[in-house]
């Protein structure tokens, strides 16, 4: 059963109330805190479906929050929220394992899109149909534990990287843009977010490629997108 909670951490008053109202209906549990260190602490309470978080928090920061949740919970999926449009700030969150952002001011009606998005990928993951094996060039990729080993070693994945690489290992003979990736792995396209693509794929590659300059497993098809190799 998809866990359809969501921890929100955000020290803006105002803002909060308002996410509040609207994520109430998008889920089954919602706890709202409102600086890092409760945020810290509730992450390590229990596993979240999904963990919203604001960048600049006080008592500390939503990197920090984010870097300690992912060595917690591989699984649970986590948006960012951006006080600045800055590409440092997106490579970064990404790089400790954000699975998306969102730059403020932004609409709740997209939030609320890309939140949907999240549980509906955790859903198509619990489908008995989704929980074949899936083996390419070592690897083995194994939906039902949300586990990947390479030969006999682990390799810990973020949620979106792990939805990443199972799109590809399902569909072995295609090649995707970045806006199809976006699509069907992220669950929404939006302009000026293609960027976010290259960024989980060369993360993806650093993890599971014995040489990332030379991948086999996620190769480049230029001036089209990516395929498995």
């Amino acid at each position: 059963m998809t866990n359809r909670s969501i921890l929100l951490i955000e020290d803006e008053q105002d803002l909060a109330d308002l996410l509040q109202l609207h994520l109430r209906r998008a889920c089954d549990e919602l706890c709202v805190v409102h600086d890092g260190i409760t945020g810290l602490d509730a992450v390590q309470q229990r596993p979240w479906g999904l963990v919203i978080l604001d960048i600049g928090l006080p008592g500390a920061s939503g990197f920090t929050i984010c870097r300690h949740l992912r060595s917690l919970h591989a699984r649970t999926s986590v948006i960012m929220l951006t006080a600045r449009d800055t590409e440092e700030d997106r490579i970064r969150g990404l790089e400790i394992g954000a699975d998306d952002y969102v730059t403020k001011p932004f609409s709740v009606r997209e939030l609320l899109a890309r939140v949907n998005a999240c549980f509906r990928r955790s859903a198509a993951y619990d489908e008995p149909t989704a929980n074949r094996r899936l083996l390419h060039k070592g690897l083995a990729l194994d939906p039902n534990s949300r586990q990947v080993n390479d030969g006999d070693n682990p390799v810990g994945l973020t949620a979106r990287e792990f939805d990443l690489l199972a799109h590809f290992m399902q569909h072995p003979k295609q090649v995707f843009t970045r806006t199809q990736l976006l699509d069907r792995v992220w669950g929404h396209g939006h302009d000026g977010y293609k960027h976010t693509v290259n960024s989980h794929i060369n993360r993806l590659r650093s993890k599971i490629e014995r040489d990332p300059s030379h991948p086999e497993h996620i190769v480049t098809v230029w001036g089209v997108g990516y395929r498995l190799g």
